[in-house]
């Protein structure tokens, strides 16, 4: 009969992966809540000036009907 030795890493595992687990969420947690507090805090929306003139308008060419009335 072979002695069989649990190896420490094993015996471990499930206490390694939550710890590892515990600070990935720690992690995007941090992320998350500092996006949602700088979201938050941000002030309106800041519109850039126009430094352009306008554009004129193209008014199409009025033909003029001359029409003889006669009476």
């Amino acid at each position: 009969m072979k002695n069989r030795s649990v190896t420490s890493m094993g015996a471990l595992h499930p206490i390694l992966f939550f710890a590892v687990m515990y600070i990935v969420v720690l992690f995007f947690s941090i992320f998350i809540c500092s996006s949602l507090f700088y979201s938050c805090k941000s002030s309106g929306i800041k519109l850039a000036k126009k430094t352009t003139a306008p554009a004129k308008q193209q008014t199409l060419p009025v033909q003029v009907s001359t029409a003889v009335v006669l009476r």
